[in-house]
């Protein structure tokens, strides 16, 4: 399963390869990622249909939020499931991301083992 983690920050790259380097090894898992909104649909359309089954996009982004991100993933490849992630675990986002069709709402610091959830439950699915 292919899994596109969008965030500004190239730290997180590190850190989700180490939270998730059983299920890589294990071949369960391909995680791709994407610095930008714009990258994100350029992945995205790289391959139609999309190759790529779960989005995982920061909220606060320079450029394209990962609001817009997500509207424009919904409008354009709406089987492809996506959550967010923000620092702020503000109402206001939260409602947004889920009435504009987002599955599930992270706050940071990441819950692992909640990610790790939403993902298996997407892979049996």
């Amino acid at each position: 399963m292919k899994i596109l983690i969008v965030d500004d920050e190239r730290d997180v790259e590190m850190l989700f390869r180490q939270k998730f380097r059983k299920e890589i090894k294990n071949e369960n898992l391909e995680l791709i990622f994407a610095f930008s909104g714009s990258e994100a649909l350029e992945i995205l359309a790289a391959f139609d249909p999309p190759n790529v089954v779960y989005v995982f996009s920061d909220i606060n982004m320079p450029g394209m939020t990962g609001l817009e991100l997500l509207e424009k993933i919904k409008s354009r490849f709406p089987a492809i499931k996506v959550s967010m992630i923000s620092a702020y675990g503000d109402t206001e986002n939260h409602d947004k991301a889920i009435s504009s069709g987002a599955k599930e709402f992270f706050t940071k610091p990441i819950d692992f083992l909640s990610l790790k959830k939403e993902i298996r439950e997407i892979m049996t699915n």
